[in-house]
């Protein structure tokens, strides 16, 4: 079996994938043209590994229950690419998957409103205050939806004219706008959202904690 198609199937026995979602599925595995995930999922439709929805998209392993509850563990929905620099990427409400976690991870919230982003980016690879930080690229990054009104020195998902980023919050009141700074080993400059522009700015939730690729 080619070693992407073994990539493929060891991730759709773990989380739920979705056809639709090529560049989400191959960032995850390491492989960074969509249509080279495509054709090899097709592949593995062929060889009768998997089966794909037509209409949803979604992958099953032949076999392999991959919506099965495991005792402690929590499954998340993951919703797209976050970028960890400038707002360079766009936010996307599509349901890339899931990623079962330890429920000791969102102890006293509910998983309602809860979903995860991948980090894309270095800009935030210095951020050790959050919890399981620093954010690297590729990390695994859960946030609150519910949360919206985060206190100063929080970490948040922003959007910015549609464009989806992770930053720390700040809020200055004596300059009148938002300020999201970058906490990085590199010279990042800071964002900021002045007040006349608040309506194109939005916060989707605050991190509660990261997920290190290299974990999962």
């Amino acid at each position: 079996m080619h070693p992407t198609q073994q990539k493929i199937l060891e991730l759709a026995k773990t989380m739920k994938i979705n056809y639709k979602n090529p560049r989400v599925i191959g960032g995850i595995i390491g492989v960074q043209n969509p249509q080279n995930v495509k054709h090899h999922l097709e592949q593995l439709k062929i060889k009768g590994f998997i089966n794909i929805d037509t209409i949803s998209g979604v992958v099953t392993v032949n076999g392999f229950e991959n919506s099965v509850i495991v005792e402690g563990l929590v499954k998340v929905p993951i919703y797209g690419s976050a970028n960890c620099g400038p707002a360079t990427v766009c936010a996307e409400e599509n349901l890339a998957g899931y990623l079962a976690v330890p429920s000791s991870k969102i102890k006293g919230r509910s998983k309602d409103g809860l979903f995860i982003v991948i980090a894309e980016g270095d800009s935030m690879n210095n951020a050790k205050n959050v919890k399981g930080g620093p954010i690297e690229n590729e990390d695994y990054v859960i946030i609150d939806s519910k949360n919206k009104n985060p206190s100063n020195g929080s970490y948040v998902l922003s959007v910015i004219d549609g464009l989806a980023n992770l930053k720390r919050f700040y809020k200055n009141e004596k300059e009148r706008r938002v300020e999201l700074i970058s906490e990085s080993n590199q010279n990042v400059r800071p964002i900021y959202i002045d007040e006349e522009d608040f309506g194109d700015y939005m916060i989707n939730g605050v991190v509660i904690e990261v997920i290190k690729k290299k974990k999962v």
